[in-house]
This record gives C-alpha cells, sequence and structure tokens, in this order.
C-alpha cells in the first residue's frame, strides 16, 4: 500500500493535509479494483465508525476528496471505491458487467479486505442503490447507519432519460476548462448557483489529464446500461430494500433542485422510518457535491450518534 502524493487533478484545492492511501484489491473474475482510503492513527484513541463511501453511476472516488478530510480530521477512517470502469479501476470488457450485483460483489470483497467489521456507508445516487442492496448482506450491527446523498427508493425516470442521454457523450476535451463548460452545459440546471470555479473543480473531479488533453474517467461502454430504457416502463419499487434499514439510523441529503429525488419521495423516507433525518442543499440538484462545511458537519453529528 503506498501513500498517496496528494491530489494531482487539476481543480483540486491542492490541500496538503489528511491525504489517502491508495489500495487496491481483485475482482472475484479477476479484475484490479482501485480505492482511496483516509486512515485514522489507532493510537490517537477517540477512533469513530468508518465510513465507506459509494459514488454515482460515472463518477469516481475523488467526489469525496472534501468530506472525506473532514471526516478524517473527526477520526473517522474513510474509505472511497471506484467501481469497475470508474476511476483508476480497471475497465470490464464486457459492459454488462457493469451492473449492480456484480458492483455490490466487489465491494463486499473490498470491505473483506479491509477488514471493517463496523462501518456507515455514505452513497451518492448509484452509491445509495447499492446501500439498499447492501442491507440484505450486512446486519446492522456491521453496517450501522446510511446516509443516502440524493437518492431514495423511488427514482424520477425522467432523471434517468436525461443521465441516459449524455452518458458516454463529451468524452475528451482538450482542457480543464472545457470540461467545465461540456459540465455547465449539460447539468447547469442542476447547479444554477455555480460560479465557474466550481465548475472548474467539478471537472477536476471527473476528468484527469492525459496525453495533452482530458478524459472523463469512466468507460463510455457504461452507457450500454441505461441505452435500452423502455420508456413507458415505470420505476422499479425499492421501498421493500428501504424497509430493511428501518432498524438503523439513515440520513437523506437532498438536492433542492434534483431532477432524481423528488420532495415527496424524501417525506415518505423520512415519515416511515423511525429514526431518519433530512437535509436539503438548497441551489444545487442531483447530486450535491458535499463540498460545505455545514454539510460536513450535519454528516459528522449524524455518524456521532451510531
Amino acid at each position: 500500500m503506498s501513500t498517496a502524493h496528494g491530489d494531482a487533478h487539476a481543480g483540486d484545492a491542492h490541500i496538503m493535509i489528511a491525504q489517502p492511501r491508495d489500495f487496491t484489491w481483485k475482482s472475484a473474475d479477476g479484475l484490479r479494483l482501485y480505492g482511496r482510503n483516509w486512515i485514522v492513527d489507532a493510537a490517537d484513541g477517540d477512533t469513530r465508525i468508518p465510513v465507506i463511501c459509494l459514488p454515482g453511476l460515472s463518477r469516481n472516488s475523488r467526489d469525496f476528496n472534501d468530506i472525506a478530510r473532514y471526516l478524517h480530521a473527526q477520526n473517522h477512517h474513510v474509505v472511497a471505491l471506484d467501481y469497475r470502469g470508474r476511476g483508476k479501476s480497471d475497465w470490464d470488457s464486457d459492459w454488462r458487467n457493469y451492473a449492480l450485483p456484480v458492483e455490490e460483489n466487489d465491494i463486499a470483497l473490498a470491505i473483506e479486505k479491509l477488514g471493517l467489521k463496523r462501518f456507515a456507508v455514505l452513497g451518492t445516487s448509484r452509491g445509495g442503490l447499492h446501500a439498499l442492496i447492501m442491507a440484505g448482506r450486512y446486519a446492522a450491527e456491521q453496517m450501522a447507519g446510511v446516509i443516502f446523498n440524493d437518492v431514495g427508493p423511488h427514482i424520477e425516470m425522467r432523471a434517468i432519460h436525461r443521465i441516459a442521454a449524455t452518458l458516454g457523450h463529451r468524452m475528451n476535451a482538450d482542457s480543464l476548462a472545457q470540461v467545465a463548460d461540456n459540465l455547465k452545459h449539460t447539468i447547469g440546471n442542476q447547479f444554477p448557483s455555480f460560479e465557474s470555479k466550481d465548475w472548474l473543480k467539478l471537472a477536476g473531479q471527473l476528468a484527469s489529464e492525459q496525453s495533452g488533453g482530458f478524459v472523463m474517467d469512466y468507460d463510455p461502454a457504461l452507457a450500454h446500461q441505461l441505452a435500452s430504457l423502455d420508456d413507458a416502463a415505470p420505476a422499479p419499487d425499492l421501498w421493500p430494500l428501504y424497509d430493511r434499514l428501518l432498524d438503523r439510523p439513515v440520513m437523506v441529503i437532498h438536492g433542492e433542485k434534483s431532477d432524481l429525488l423528488s420532495p415527496e419521495t424524501c417525506r415518505r423516507m423520512v415519515d416511515t422510518h423511525p429514526n431518519a433525518r433530512l437535509k436539503t442543499i438548497s441551489g444545487q440538484g442531483h447530486a450535491p457535491v458535499l463540498w460545505e462545511t455545514d454539510t460536513h458537519e450535519a454528516v459528522a453529528r449524524f455518524l456521532q450518534e451510531l
């Protein structure tokens, strides 16, 4: 396991504290998968519950840089994973393996490798869907709580169609500024308050410099997963999976402008759960970027009670 020298991706804040360590593990079918590990020195005493951060569909572990640094400073061991075909993980030669059940087995192997006996999950979008599935594998004694970042048991299909229409497009750019412009064009209505510096920071999380240009950090074959969507098909009913979480605390982070997670779904998540709380992020849509101090503090308060 080697210590990372810091985040060299353009758009990062170049904070030289709480740098993660890279780690890798093998999937059951032999892919080399990548994660980032903010480790707490056990000698510090007051170590708190570890947090596993799971990104969105085409996103990667860099999405959690800011909140991981904050939680690490609060003595949480934080782990962020790249799914197969994303970030620094190997691409799969068969796009059909970019599927929740396959990825969930990959996640389980990472948890086993790291020896995590008790943890909380922070899942952004697809990561939250993984948390719903994981509730069937891990009892409350091990997976002690879940933070859903702008996702729930009911998904607004218009958002999935929006994502499907852009996934795998504009993969290459001449500069980070062009990546930022592409993002603004694609999801600008989800983040109306973003300034140029915000789009550049987001671009640095989603793309890496390669061969004099910038490339989005996911396999474009991922788009096949959404290419066959039936416009008339109803959204899947995931509420039975959510019911498995009634025995452990839940936090819902909702982007005020989100087109994927509705206020109605948020209310039902809170109203039907004995220990759930909601935090709405103003001026942001799908999915909140988790950069703000008040969001960090709210997540830390939730974790402290586990």
